[in-house]
């Protein structure tokens, strides 16, 4: 009798939760959208609306909406929040062409326009589409292809290909994807995006800025832009809560980059001052196996507020090259702005970078720079021949062990430490400190004409770089 009551209290049970689950999936939907559409209809597939607007205000949680290809002049303005299971979806519908386009959205007196806006939101993800042609005259206008703002939380930018964002006033700002944390941020994915194309002014390309905690930027492709790639920011004043006004833990990851320069920006004039990848105030933040080349500088990580410091940073197993002021840059520009700390950078190839004949080197330690380490990682000189540019002598406690310096038939090395040069790897070594196993030698690279910088199976660098 009692495994009778058993079998029935389990049937019960069972019953009970197929119930609810089938609830709940009565409750998720999916709309769409289509140009030939009406705001009239019901959203199916069949009767799909007309604008994004409309299919907006109908996502709740637990939707997606579906984007039939085509042009779409308008704005998108997420309304609704998703939940952890039921998230708010927007997205191309079957790798359909859809774009969103900026050509006939109206300038904004003295604020931010942006043709997708998530502001206050959670759990939204925007996948697949197209966002381009924003262009503003306005010097107090901020054009945006993609803006997130507020406390929104969970949000995923995935597959979107954002390009010709532009600001034609000579002291302008554009971004290309720009999540501002006034409020308090977490979970941030930004994946699989191409950055494209876009005139900036004093902004940047994909940024991260304020109060954001938590974030992954993966297998994005950044390039053709004239000022920063990835920015990420703390210390501007962006957040309202002023103690928490930096971006933190986060990843850098599998990045492209390519082709960044603020020379002929209005904003900068001629200076070669933009970075592929930029940490500015940013706090317990990997970098690694990014491909950076052809910018200003490879990868930077400081702070530009006094006694303020990009802390905590990670800059592994990257490979930048040809980039035309530096590879890799720690610490303030001038005696005026804050540093970098208890970083570590370790396990790239920096190679050839400097190529305007800056004396930025392969790697440049500025102002305020504090027990960093940088560790096991091969450099080869430009045609400055500098290897290590350190002009200032606020260079303290950092840690130089098992760096391998490409040693080249015919040309000299140069080391910059604490404003003295040295042409003698073993004087400099002695002046930086450098471990016994730090070298000056050929690590031989499977094809360096092809940018493939692998080692040779008889490497002597492998041993030492490990």
């Amino acid at each position: 009798m009692k495994k009778l009551v058993l079998i029935f209290i389990s049937a019960a049970v069972v019953m009970i939760v197929l119930a609810i689950n089938h609830s709940n999936a009565k409750q998720d939907k999916t709309l769409f959208v289509a140009i030939d559409g009406n705001d009239l209809n019901n959203g199916t597939k069949s009767k799909p609306y007309r604008t994004l607007k409309k299919a907006a205000s109908e996502a709740k949680a637990g939707t997606t909406v579906f984007i039939r290809k085509g042009i779409y002049n308008e704005k998108l303005s997420v309304i609704h929040n998703g939940t952890k299971s039921k998230p708010v979806i927007f997205q191309a519908y079957k790798n359909e062409k859809v774009i969103l386009s900026g050509k006939k959205i109206k300038s904004a007196e003295g604020g931010n326009t942006s043709i997708i806006t998530i502001k206050n939101k959670n759990y939204i993800t925007i996948s697949g589409l197209t966002i381009q042609d924003l262009t503003t005259k306005r010097t107090d206008e901020t054009v945006m292809g993609i803006y997130v703002t507020g406390s929104s939380s969970h949000i995923t930018l995935e597959n979107n290909h954002v390009k010709r964002i532009k600001t034609l006033a000579k002291d302008g700002n554009g971004h290309g994807i720009a999540i501002y944390g006034t409020g308090s941020m977490r979970d941030m994915k930004i994946s699989g995006n191409t950055v494209e194309d876009l005139t900036l002014g004093a902004s940047e390309s994909l940024v991260l800025n304020g109060n954001i905690n938590g974030f992954k930027i993966e297998n994005n492709l950044v390039r053709r832009s004239n000022n920063i790639g990835i920015d990420l920011i703390g210390f501007e004043g962006t957040s309202n809560d002023k103690r928490e006004d930096y971006v933190r833990n986060g990843v850098v990851k599998n990045n492209r980059i390519y082709e960044i320069s603020s020379y002929g920006n209005p904003a900068y004039g001629k200076n070669y001052s933009a970075g592929g990848i930029y940490v500015d105030g940013g706090k317990n933040i990997t970098i690694e196996k990014n491909t950076i080349y052809k910018n200003d500088i490879g990868i930077e990580a400081t702070s530009e507020h006094a006694k303020k410091y990009a802390d905590n940073i990670k800059i592994l197993n990257n490979t930048i090259y040809n980039n035309f002021f530096t590879g890799i840059s720690i610490g303030g520009y001038d005696k005026k702005r804050g540093g970098t700390k208890n970083s570590l950078i370790s396990h790239n190839i920096i190679y050839r970078n400097d190529t305007k004949g800056l004396d930025g080197g392969q790697l440049l330690l500025q102002h305020d720079t504090q027990n960093n380490v940088i560790e096991k990682n091969i450099l080869t000189a430009g045609s400055s021949r500098i290897f290590i540019a350190n002009y200032f002598t606020s260079n303290k406690e950092n840690k130089l062990t098992k760096n391998v310096f490409h040693k080249e038939n015919g040309n000299h090395g140069i080391w910059i430490w604490k404003e003295k040069e040295y042409r003698s790897f073993p004087k400099f070594k002695t002046a930086s400190k450098s471990d016994i196993k730090s070298s000056y030698l050929d690590p031989k690279y499977k094809n360096e004409d092809k940018y493939d910088f692998r080692l040779k199976k008889n490497s002597p660098a492998k041993n030492i770089v490990k």
